[in-house]
């Protein structure tokens, strides 16, 4: 299979295999990737499983039409891509073997194999010139073995991207990669997200058209989908709005309850319900549509003073794999003691920004009213933000959303000439009450200040604290004049035909501006309340708790000069100028303080 020009696959495609790393159902195989580049140097990109040697050498010798290998460039030593290192060292002994420092010390613990004379080792960034063909090598390391290296081709703009962006499957079966790809990512690679994402940050200064994995198709079109949920999987945001509802049971009591809830969540406007029976559905599955939905629902017996293995098994999925920024809700049955919830909750005890449902089941035995009324009032608080969501079913004149203002962050959304539009405020206050006008301050050097002058409508939507920093990034670093801060994101809208978040807030206000206050650098707009809705009951994010853990910590060392307290950016100088604009946040010099 030709990749490019000079670039053709020589992998194989493995179905005799049943479970992946011996854990992991394969029931359409896996492949195993190799590359060769030809150019006036030949370069043979890793091996393969050593169970298919000979097709492998066969689909080598078939590429490289007659001439002889010069390089083995080695990027990942585990034994589905290295097993065949000395077998290729003995065949081609003409040949040098390209590997980091670390690769080399490993190939010494699997093989005994003398390669005097025959190693080059490269350093991070060290590029290798085949010809036409440059090659660039990039460390990885833990994405996911501490060796790892991708490998980028400047000419064709190809990235040999190691075990990053493969899926399970065989190559000759056709399957749809997101589901597999995930399964695989969360289970393989999951627990190292922070590393993908600093390969991501690598990778994004790079002109990328084709990216080439160890398992799984060549990627060709579309690698903005493939990248952006490799972005999503390692920073462990969820993929989709859903609850999924994770349950064992014994004689059925709880699985009849997990039904019944589950309806609930239906009627309630929830998007999508997933319940998996962990005793009987694929592990893997399970945990990865636990990383996939943005809630989670526990529900399990206590058990020998524990809770069903199956549960515990399932629960250590997801902490070993650092589960984060979820909400989760817990169901117990016990016949006398039951202790589940308090086990279940306590075994997430180091997991980060949980956000657990103040609503618990607790089932002794079988379920009765008490445990009815107790599913209604969890469902209603799972679902209080898909309610609000729904034009049907939300209450669009809640007063409670008030209650939301203060010194916090939001993002007001407005509309233009059939563009959508959102900014990063930190002034909005209620300044009457009967009737009850809203003020919000917006830069005048904002496109949003421009559109709403216009118009004279907006939404604030208040950002609640488990918004990552993502949402600043899209709303308060770039400018809605140059691009579309919506594109491809799935969004609600009031009456008023404004977009609002469906994600990181917890309400939303639709205001009709009545008077206008020029502040100088700011302008105010005084403005009634057509609709508010109250999305959660989540705190809301003030711009102290941005800072101290939403913020990433900016690398300041060997600069002098000033750092944005709002964005991060740095204005390198011995002076801040008095009339200094933030070009990321468009705040002043009185948001900007000296470099420590």
């Amino acid at each position: 299979m030709r990749v490019t020009d000079a670039i053709t696959y020589i992998g194989v495609n493995d179905h005799q295999v049943d479970l992946f790393e011996g854990q992991y159902k394969v029931p359409n195989g896996m492949s195993y990737n190799s590359y060769l580049i030809m150019d006036e140097q030949t370069a043979v990109m890793d091996t393969v499983d050593i169970h298919f040697t000979e097709q492998w050498f066969v689909n080598m010798d078939k590429a490289l039409g007659g001439r002889q290998p010069d390089y083995l460039i080695v990027q990942h030593m585990e034994p589905d891509h290295s097993a065949n290192i000395q077998n290729f060292a003995e065949r081609y002994p003409q040949a040098t073997i390209v590997a980091n420092a670390q690769i080399f010390g490993m190939i010494e613990n699997y093989f005994d194999i003398d390669l005097t004379g025959r190693k080059k080792v490269v350093e991070n960034g060290e590029t290798l010139k085949l010809g036409r063909h440059e090659l660039t090598f990039v460390f990885a390391p833990m994405v996911h073995w501490p060796e790892v290296m991708v490998t980028y081709d400047s000419t064709d703009k190809v990235l040999f991207s190691a075990d990053g962006f493969g899926k399970f499957g065989a190559l000759d079966v056709d399957e749809p990669w997101d589901d597999e790809a995930r399964r695989y990512f969360i289970g393989i690679v999951g627990k190292y997200g922070q590393p993908v994402q600093d390969l991501l940050a690598k990778a994004g200064g790079l002109d990328i058209q084709i990216i080439c994995p160890l398992h799984g198709p060549v990627l060709t079109t579309d690698l903005g989908h493939y990248i952006s949920l490799y972005d999503t999987w390692s920073s462990y945001r969820p993929e989709e709005e859903g609850i999924m509802i994770a349950y064992t049971s014994v004689y059925g009591h709880t699985k009849q309850a997990v039904e019944k809830l589950a309806t609930m969540l239906f009627q309630r406007g929830c998007p999508k319900v997933i319940v998996h029976d962990l005793a009987r559905d694929d592990m893997s599955v399970c945990v990865a549509d636990a990383f996939r939905y943005s809630k989670l629902i526990l529900a399990t017996t206590t058990y020998n003073g524990e809770i069903f293995p199956f549960m515990r098994d399932f629960i250590s999925h997801l902490t070993e794999r650092n589960y984060q920024n979820r909400t989760i809700g817990l169901v117990e049955n016990g016949s006398w003691a039951p202790q589940a919830a308090k086990i279940m909750k306590e075994a997430f005890r180091d997991s980060k920004k949980i956000i657990w449902c103040s609503k618990t089941v607790s089932i002794m035995s079988a379920m009765k009213d008490k445990n009815i009324e107790e599913m209604q009032a969890m469902a209603d608080e799972m679902c209080r933000e898909y309610v609000a969501q729904d034009d049907a079913l939300a209450n669009k004149q809640d007063t409670t959303a008030l209650f939301k203002l203060g010194y916090g962050l939001y993002v007001v959304t407005t509309h233009d000439d059939g563009k959508d539009n959102g900014l990063i405020v930190n002034t909005v206050s209620q300044v009457a009450e009967n009737p009850v006008r809203i003020a919000v301050n917006i830069n005048k050097a904002n496109y949003s200040h421009e559109v709403v002058k216009k118009t004279g409508k907006l939404n604030v939507n208040c950002l609640s604290v488990d918004a990552p920093f993502s949402v600043f990034k899209t709303f308060g670093m770039q400018s809605g004049r140059n691009v579309d801060k919506f594109a491809g994101q799935k969004v609600c809208r009031s009456e008023n035909g404004l977009v609002f978040l469906p994600n990181y807030i917890n309400a939303m206000l639709s205001l009709e501006v009545v008077q206008y206050v020029d502040l100088g650098s700011h302008g105010m707009f005084i403005c009634e309340v057509r609709e508010s809705r109250t999305m959660s009951d989540r705190d809301t994010m003030t711009y102290t708790y941005y800072q101290q853990n939403v913020k990433p910590k900016p690398k300041t060392e060997g600069k002098k000069g000033f750092i944005c307290k709002v964005c991060g950016y740095i204005y390198e100088g011995d002076t801040l100028p008095e009339d200094y604009i933030c070009p990321l946040c468009k705040h002043g010099v009185e948001d900007f303080e000296p470099l420590k």
